[in-house]
């Protein structure tokens, strides 16, 4: 697996751009202001979250009368933002990249304001249009979910707007955003509590009429037979989908990026919260006061547009606008050539930017995966039947199994499953990420027992076999280079079934290397991959002429 898609000598020779970079992204909503710090690698390309940052100013609750932005909100902002530039400016962020969306843009006096906030902090933030908002929210989802040129539809529910969006990875097909947003509908159409049967109907079939035509226009660019994938950011269904977690399996996953969550489900909960009054919902699970005056309304506009849309489930993105925000800059700078591009390989560069994080030595990683991949693939429909998914889950674990010498050499099998259960790897699901840590964890000392807890997190029958069954060979390529210098050039799996036999013949990368130590290791090393396939593993060192024939 190469490190990138991208040339490392182009990408080094763009003026500044060889060393990392800290940039700020804010995103000033109608509900709440949030920003991101990040860390770009720019030799990946990939950045990496080091801060966040969020504060509910509803900006939203604009004077009745005028429509423009109050003196309150207008404070509140204020003192979000001012705290946003303290946090970039302790992280020695270089830049504050930030944008405006639906509140600001409609106010009379929102122009005015940012006005002041340059005036006053020196801070400039842009005011993008609705398309430009659906086109970065894009960018932002492209930089945390596999597309695999298949098609998803995105919908992100803010306070004043709503964004769908179709894409697969390349330009998107459809990009909209229509004035539907949380704090808006509960200001304009909710004044009952808990809300009346008819302001509840009410407020449905408004949301469905203003929701009809730009699901029309999505639809209208799916090809004959796609069904796409649905895809949701904002914290409204953030906080959905741990209300319906809680619900179903009484935990709060974490982190929510990847968990998936049904239309039924969203029915069930959307039919509990008209019954609420507000402090009942104050009293729900993460619910904090300001979500609970509008999560009844975002719950209307969400089982809407998955009902429109013809969407059984959706999946959480936690990557957003002000992640998008980050990707746009990447692209004017350079750093990436499109957006396919960028897309073409998340997970590779997640386990790159983790891997260099818990400074893995790469070169040495790299050995290790190579003699991973080739006992995978010699052994697969023999003494396996993994395919690919699952092939790549064994790349990420080998990449990674000695990241936990970060933390101590001392048990560091152990340290390496907890760095990278809670390392942000990104473009895999919970339970990919719970298996790669496992794969890691078990490169070493004990087998897979169902008395260790980190196994037994592992919720799923398909992938503890696949740990069971993986990380021995994972065991056998760390053996294989013991002195972590390569000494192995090629394996050849020759599988004796009568004699109930895998013969390894390796061959040295020196022909006068005995390559004494790496045989000992795997001898040493063999006993979970004996007892899991019930074969005698043997060696066989072959002369260095074998590598030419």
């Amino acid at each position: 697996m190469t490190t990138s898609t991208y040339s490392r000598e182009h990408l080094l020779s763009l003026p500044h751009m060889s060393q990392e970079r800290i940039l700020a992204a804010i995103d000033m909503g109608t509900n709440s202001i949030h920003m991101v710090v990040v860390r770009i690698d720019p030799t990946l390309p990939a950045f990496n979250i080091i801060a966040k940052e969020k504060a509910t100013v509803r900006l939203g609750d604009r004077d009745r009368a005028t429509g423009n932005l109050t003196p309150a909100a207008m404070e509140r902002a204020m003192n979000a933002l001012r705290r946003c530039q303290e946090i970039a400016r302790s992280l020695n962020a270089e830049d504050i990249l930030a944008v405006a969306t639906s509140a600001t843009r409609e106010a009379p006096n929102g122009r005015d304001f940012l006005q002041r906030v340059e005036a006053e902090l020196g801070l400039t933030i842009n005011l993008i249009s609705g398309q430009e908002e659906a086109r970065r929210i894009y960018l932002g989802v492209l930089s945390g979910v596999e597309f695999n040129s298949q098609p998803h539809a995105m919908i992100d529910i803010g306070g004043g707007s709503t964004e769908l969006i179709l894409g697969d990875g390349h330009e998107p097909r459809s990009l909209s955003s229509t004035k539907v947003g949380a704090v808006r509908l509960t200001a304009e159409l909710v004044t009952t509590d808990p809300i009346s049967t008819s302001e509840f109907a009410y407020l449905q079939a408004y949301v469905r009429g203003m929701l009809e035509r730009p699901v029309e226009e999505l639809r209208s660019h799916l090809r004959p037979g796609e069904v796409p994938r649905m895809v949701g950011t904002s914290g409204t269904i953030e906080a959905l989908a741990v209300l319906t977690a809680r619900e179903k399996h009484g935990t709060i996953p974490d982190p929510l990026h990847g968990y998936q969550f049904t239309l039924r489900e969203l029915r069930d909960m959307v039919n509990h919260l008209r019954r609420l009054n507000y402090s009942d919902r104050c009293n729900l699970p993460g619910m904090n006061e300001r979500r609970a005056e509008i999560i009844l309304a975002g719950a209307v506009i969400l089982q809407e547009a998955m009902t429109l849309l013809g969407m059984e489930a959706i999946t959480i993105c936690e990557r957003s606008l002000r992640e998008g925000v980050v990707v746009d800059w990447m692209l004017t700078h350079g750093l990436i050539e499109d957006r396919l591009r960028f897309q073409s390989s998340i997970r590779e560069r997640s386990v790159l930017r983790t891997a260099r994080k818990y400074q893995v030595n790469l070169p040495y990683a790299e050995r290790i995966a190579r003699h991973a991949l080739s006992l995978f693939d010699q052994t697969r429909g023999k003494l396996h039947d993994w395919g690919e998914e699952e092939r790549e889950l064994l790349w990420a674990a080998t990449m990674l199994h000695n990241c936990g010498h970060y933390v101590s050499h001392s048990a560091h099998h152990k340290h390496s499953y907890y760095l990278i259960r809670n390392g942000d790897l990104l473009g895999f699901t919970e339970l990919e990420i719970e298996a790669i840590a496992n794969l890691a964890r078990y490169h070493r000392k004990s087998c897979p027992k169902k008395k260790h807890d980190t196994y037994r997190s592992l919720d799923s029958k398909k992938h503890r076999r696949m740990v069971e069954q993986l990380s021995p060979l994972l065991r056998m390529a760390v053996a294989l280079d013991r002195r972590q210098i390569g000494a192995i050039q090629s394996i050849t799996c020759e599988h004796r079934p009568s004699q109930g036999e895998l013969c390894l013949h390796l061959v040295p990368q020196h022909a006068n290397d005995e390559c004494s130590l790496e045989l000992w290791s795997l001898d040493y090393k063999k006993g979970c991959f004996e007892a899991e396939y019930g074969l005698k593993l043997v060696t066989q060192l072959e002369p260095q002429a074998v590598a030419g024939r």
